[in-house]
């Protein structure tokens, strides 16, 4: 397994139990607002401390709550495209690609690579306020991909797009993690993303995982 991870967090009167195997597939966290899809997101991330539990990223174990280790954020080698996409307002997307790399000049060569993949040669010049909900979502890819991940993590990215061209993104997606082979998980509340994305489930309405057959509805 790629990815292997528990986690408990306990808010007192809420009390979220998650526990996952994961290979290089699409795992789909699917279930309402407040269900706790971003808190195990972020405990995953580095950005919130679980209160017991483990994760195991390729072998390396990045949060023990046993063995007492917890891997700073910036050390995990994990992608995260919020559902803002977080984009530097006051950075063009060249800046916000390339943004949080030491060795810029090294990396020149990666970003030119990553924006004519993503289609945004043309927009680097441009700041995220002038950019649409599509453009953002592949400037924010890229910026997740830049420092070669090995797990990325998807917090409703599709939410603020329209529904022609959230299509045309799922399909993106999919197609960006075959390439890249490294395990993505996708939060969503939307029935529709969840069957069409994932490979796997893992529901935060109860504490199995969802059916998501009962559900059949086709992307045309």
């Amino acid at each position: 397994m790629v990815l292997d991870f528990k986690l408990i967090k306990d808010f007192g009167c809420k009390k979220i139990d998650k526990k996952f195997q994961l290979d290089n597939d699409i795992l789909v966290f699917f279930g309402p607002s407040g269900s706790g899809k971003t808190t195990i997101l972020n405990c995953l991330a580095g950005l919130d401390t679980p209160d017991r539990g483990y994760i195991k990223l390729n072998n390396k174990v990045l949060y023990s709550a046993k063995q007492n280790i917890n891997v700073k954020t910036f050390k995990r080698k994990i992608g995260y495209i919020f559902q803002d996409y977080a984009l530097f307002p006051h950075l063009n997307v060249f800046e916000n690609i390339i943004y949080g790399k030491r060795d810029k000049a090294k990396d020149i060569h990666k970003i030119v690579q990553l924006m004519e993949k993503f289609h945004i040669s043309e927009l680097k010049d441009r700041y995220p306020t002038t950019l649409s909900g599509g453009e953002k979502q592949r400037v924010a890819l890229a910026r997740a991909l830049m420092i070669e991940p090995e797990l990325l993590l998807l917090d409703e990215p599709l939410s603020s797009v329209d529904y022609n061209l959230k299509n045309k993104l799922m399909r993106e997606i999919k197609m960006i993690q075959k390439e890249w082979d490294i395990p993505f998980i996708y939060v969503t509340h939307s029935i529709k993303e969840a069957r069409f994305l994932g490979n796997q489930f893992l529901s935060f309405k109860n504490e199995k995982e969802v059916e998501i057959n009962e559900y059949k509805e086709n992307i045309s």
